[in-house]
């Protein structure tokens, strides 16, 4: 987007270079040379090893924005193929992001040569568009902007890795609220004269992936004692004969979940990992019990990773957490089990019954095998949950993931209502 205004005649902008260049000593010859650029609602942030290591030689290094930074490329052949492919790119951005505002593919699905992904993208979005006009919401804006994490590239083929942060603003009873995740697709590109073509399209659904194997989901009990583990047993603590001290007979027990807390926990770390824990591949169910636990809500350390729901980050290189802590399926099992101290959840029949901090577990498949974990941090207009995550870094995003390419015509959820006094 660019600005429009009054603009100076051609010969009155020369003699105002003119002037500047007699009164700085300098040649003209290196702004006019230089490209100008242009604001986009959904612009590129170009930072791939390449640009970084033949920025780093220059003697004065630029500041990185989000915009193309054609300029910082030698004028070789090679950098002229570079700029075209990022313009394709580029170009791809935007009308990713006018599909998103309108909900509609068509703008898309005419740009990429890939029928595969444009019937999935269509999809989607049909998701999208029937759920908000269902909720009473409607989109007020959207803006995408796109990182470079991997590219390969030879003289006319491309393939990046691109990481989308997709922001959109909503309206629904006269309120508003901004909604941000963050996805990954893979892009193949090839030359096609003075152009590049999109040929495929490949989105990365992480929310898919489960940290470990089958066997966790089948919960294989493990042996009483592994070879060499050492089991972890809380202090004892002094007993207290509540019978023989009448005023302490109607104290309150337990410890009081802090709600507030977990989900400021989740909105300070819901796109990045907190460096205090281990930040895992597929994130979500670790990022989820960080949430729960900064509620105050204790650990229940057993040393088994059977057992229990607890963390000590590792030790020797070994993983020193519980499968509950790192694993949607087996947190899942593990809130609903009941017990009389300690975490505890049950669950509601519906989402609309969860309060902050609580918890949200995905079976994509309805297979009976969740793989995908949230938690509330915030509600919209009609009382709906709206939920963080992590790995697909999500910030009050619509509690059903119908937005997801992981969901499924048979997913299925369970909602944990976490006890208030633990």
């Amino acid at each position: 987007m660019s600005k429009s205004g009054n603009r100076m005649p051609a010969g009155g902008r020369a003699r105002r270079d003119d002037k500047k260049t007699r009164k700085n000593g300098k040649s003209p010859s290196a702004s006019s040379e230089r490209l100008k650029k242009t604001i986009s609602p959904a612009d590129i942030r170009l930072n791939d090893k390449e640009d970084r290591q033949e920025r780093s030689s220059e003697p004065h290094k630029p500041k990185l924005s989000s915009l193309l930074q054609s300029s910082d490329i030698a004028g070789t052949r090679g950098a002229i193929l570079n700029r075209n492919w990022r313009s394709s790119i580029q170009q791809y951005i935007n009308l990713y992001n006018q599909a998103e505002t309108e909900q509609h593919s068509r703008v898309l699905t005419d740009f990429v040569a890939d029928p595969i992904h444009g019937d999935r993208l269509r999809l989607r979005l049909e998701r999208l568009r029937e759920r908000d006009l269902y909720r009473g919401a409607l989109p007020a804006g959207s803006e995408t902007k796109a990182e470079l994490v991997r590219v390969n590239e030879s003289a006319s083929e491309v393939s990046v890795l691109l990481r989308l942060h997709i922001k959109r603003r909503m309206e629904q009873g006269g309120r508003f609220y901004t909604e941000e995740r963050y996805e990954y697709e893979r892009l193949w590109l090839a030359s096609s004269g003075p152009h590049w073509e999109v040929l495929q399209i490949e989105p990365v659904i992480a929310e898919r992936r489960p940290r470990y194997g089958a066997s966790v989901f089948q919960r294989t009990p493990e042996p009483e004692e592994a070879p060499g583990e050492e089991i972890y047993i809380m202090p004892s603590l002094p007993y207290l004969n509540y019978d023989l001290m009448p005023g302490f007979k109607n104290r309150v027990k337990g410890i009081r979940y802090r709600r507030d807390l977990a989900a400021a926990y989740a909105d300070r770390w819901w796109n990045e990992g907190n460096p205090a824990y281990e930040l895992f591949e597929v994130n979500c169910t670790n990022y989820v019990s960080q949430c729960i636990f900064a509620g105050n809500a204790p650990m229940n350390y057993t040393g088994k990773r059977g057992n229990g729901w607890w963390y000590k980050g590792r030790n020797g290189g070994q993983e020193w957490w519980s499968y509950s802590w790192a694993v949607s399926n087996s947190l899942t099992q593990y809130l609903s089990a009941a017990r009389k101290s300690g975490l505890r959840a049950f669950e509601t029949e519906t989402a609309g019954e969860l309060q902050l901090g609580d918890v949200i577990t995905y079976d994509w498949n309805g297979d009976g095998r969740f793989e995908h974990s949230t938690i509330v941090t915030a509600f919209d207009s009609a009382g709906q949950p709206l939920v963080n995550a992590n790995t697909v870094a999500s910030r009050h995003r619509f509690w059903d993931y119908r937005d997801s390419y992981a969901w499924t015509k048979a997913t299925r959820y369970r909602f944990f209502h976490i006890e208030d006094l633990l």
